[in-house]
């Protein structure tokens, strides 16, 4: 390897971008010059808190690549880079500017300098000061025992922040891709400006600046002085390899254990580069640094929230009260429509003794909250549940899901007794070739459009013609009727309820709960049918029959299901309120968010010695069915209502209402 010399910059394009100097660190290292801050650009949300995904792994997919930076000549200036405008006065008191400056501004011009994709400032929002004054974060840390930070790119703004950080990867690597071909034009272009590199250098140390203790942070000073290792770029003189080196010692000495061999393929990636001359990598090691510093902040804020976690919890709600209160004397929130809604439940609800005795002064308010999650209820929540809008909306929607499982399994029931009482039993032999077919292949579920359960009656098969008409209604093929017993019955409901909520699982989670069921009744109404002795002629109307029950508020079997739910949950609820209401702070916390039941199976395993009558058994495979997920939606809004009525009963609910409000309303 050749020495570079010092005394300007080679025109040969085959020069690396940089070679390691013999040079010891401390010979490289000169009187630090003074470093211009990078201005702060305005915040966008980079980061955002979930319990599913892990902040682990690359932040930016490195196979995108994105149009590079157009260069358009400035119109909104009468200054140009190339020297000042040279004016001539006009009797009208206008100016404008000489032919050769003219000629000059219509010159491609760079556009303003990218920002890289991570900053100090976009991850300002996890430095300690930021969460602790944070009052979404800190309402939100008293529901979810797996709260954490991760890199924000859901949706539309992910996707154009994934955008944003491949133009500026793929500009910065045709930068340095013309700084190797062309470095005298490089020079001239970029002398007095700041471009890619610089600007990424500075937002790796302004970031590393707040990951490590203050006494590092002027050897941090020495290690990483921008000023001057653009310096020695401009001369080639940068030993890339170096720098490389240090700062992974620099982060291998700070980061988590699990973040080393992220650490060394950054290292690698960086030093492979350069001694390839191969830009691709060089700035993929690049991107792997960003991604590495991005990582270690977002340990060090989720550390952060476990440690004050439990100060956090304890203090919500004075620190709500406060907050809220400031909110209402200036004007930003308006207490009124709480104070109606609150009031007219004052006028409805009638609670008996025992609600009273469960609930205490909390009994009109937990007996409109449980109103509020109601699938048919059609009011908008009062503003004081801001900070709890997601929640109330997924407990209504996980009703609604309850509500029409439940409709699925009553028409189940109804169409299933019509047909099994005048079921005859056929002897295999004397059973038509096409039913014969249906019992022969009922035993193998592994061909089957629906494979639950393999211990499932089968009485449906597809056909696997493959016809372009084909449908499931046209090749089903039924198999022959038979009686069932009570302990058949059991089987058969448990296996349709399983393979219900299996078949529900599919549809997308941003479907709405209402235009999900309606999407569905057609496959679902299939799935009930495939269990029932019904002939195949009746399907049609089945699924017109389905369609008018599912979600509809006027249906005569939704309004007995969901009231038949509503009173299960507000005896559930009684129950834990009576439980949870001497529980304070951590101790709410913990015994509300720790043991839930998820999901409605162990209520299936229940006692096998109940009559064996046909509607005692309905009765008490109902009972199985709701149990399970009406004790989750109980205990969830238990927790929710009683740090709701903690926070706002004494600002809005149990105040004097004003002498205006319409009590009608």
């Amino acid at each position: 390897m050749g020495d570079q010399g010092a005394g300007g910059i080679e025109s040969s394009g085959k020069r690396r971008f940089s070679e390691p100097n013999p040079n010891t660190h401390d010979d490289q290292i000169q009187q630090p010059t003074s470093q211009a801050e990078t201005p702060s650009p305005q915040v966008e949300e980079q980061v955002t808190y979930t319990q599913n995904d892990s902040p682990r792994g690359h932040l930016f997919a490195p196979g995108a690549q994105a149009p590079q930076l157009l260069r358009n000549p400035s119109t909104g200036s009468n200054t140009s880079e190339y020297g000042p405008p040279r004016t001539q006065s006009l009797k009208d008191g206008r100016k404008r500017l000489s032919r050769d400056h003219a000629q000059e501004s219509r010159r491609p011009q760079s556009s303003r300098p990218l920002e890289p994709p991570v900053t100090k400032a976009t991850l300002s929002e996890l430095d300690v000061n930021k969460i602790v004054h944070n009052p979404k974060l800190r309402h939100d840390i008293n529901f979810d025992p797996e709260l954490h930070f991760r890199p924000n790119l859901d949706g539309e703004k992910g996707r154009r922040k994934q955008d944003k950080a491949n133009q500026f990867w793929t500009t910065l690597r045709s930068q340095l891709e013309q700084f190797i071909s062309n470095p005298i034009e490089f020079q001239q272009q970029f002398h007095n400006r700041d471009w890619c590199l610089p600007l990424l250098l500075r937002s790796v140390k302004e970031i590393i600046q707040t990951l490590v203790p203050a006494r590092d942070r002027a050897y941090l000073d020495e290690g990483l002085n921008v000023d001057l290792l653009m310096q020695q770029f401009n001369k080639g003189v940068a030993d890339l390899e170096k720098l490389a080196s240090w700062l992974s010692s620099v982060l291998k000495s700070h980061c988590a254990p699990m973040r080393d061999e992220w650490v060394e393929e950054m290292y690698t990636q960086l030093t492979n580069g350069n001694r390839t001359n191969n830009m691709e990598e060089l700035v993929q090691g690049m991107r792997s640094l960003l991604s590495v510093l991005e990582a270690m902040k977002l340990d060090v804020a989720n550390h952060q929230i476990r440690c004050l976690r439990p100060i956090l919890i304890e203090d919500t709600v004075h620190f709500e009260q406060k907050f809220f209160r400031k909110k209402i004397q200036s004007g930003k929130l308006e207490p009124l429509p709480a104070q109606q809604w609150y009031h007219l439940a004052t006028l409805e609800c009638q609670p008996d003794v025992a609600s009273r005795a469960a609930f205490g002064e909390m009994a009109i308010f937990f007996e409109a909250l449980s109103k509020l999650v109601l699938p048919s209820n059609p009011d908008l929540l009062p503003n004081t549940f801001l900070f709890d809008e997601e929640r109330m909306l997924k407990l209504r929607a996980d009703m609604m899901d309850a509500v029409n499982l439940e409709v699925c399994m009553r028409t189940f029931e109804e169409l299933e007794g019509k047909y099994r009482q005048s079921a005859i039993p056929t002897p295999y032999l004397a059973t038509p070739f096409s039913d014969a077919l249906g019992f022969l292949t009922a035993g193998s579920d592994d061909d089957s459009e629906f494979n639950f359960n393999g211990s499932r009656p089968s009485s449906l098969v597809f056909s696997s013609a493959g016809s372009a008409t084909s449908s499931p209604r046209s090749s089903m093929i039924l198999p022959s009727a038979s009686t069932s017993s009570p302990v058949d019955f059991r089987t058969k409901s448990k296996n349709l309820y399983n393979s219900l909520t299996a078949l529900l699982s599919t549809s997308p989670a941003t479907v709405r709960p209402g235009f999900k069921w309606k999407a569905m009744k057609d496959s679902l109404a299939l799935q009930i049918f495939r269990f029932t002795d019904a002939p195949q002629d009746v399907l049609l109307q089945f699924e017109d029959e389905l369609d008018q029950h599912l979600g509809e508020p006027d249906s005569r079997i939704f309004q007995e299901v969901e009231l038949q739910f509503h009173a299960r949950l507000l005896a559930e609820l009684q129950e834990r309120v009576k439980e949870f209401r001497a529980h304070t702070g951590v101790n709410l916390f913990s015994i509300a968010t720790g043991g839930r039941i998820h999901g409605p199976g162990r209520a299936w395993d229940g006692p096998r010695d109940r009559s064996s009558e046909h509607d005692t058994l309905e009765s008490s495979l109902r009972e199985a069915r709701e149990e399970g997920g009406i004790e989750d939606m109980a205990t969830r809004l238990t927790h929710l209502g009683i740090l709701h009525w903690r926070v706002w009963a004494g600002l809005v609910y149990q105040t004097e209402v004003s002498d205006e409000m319409d009590t009608s309303v």
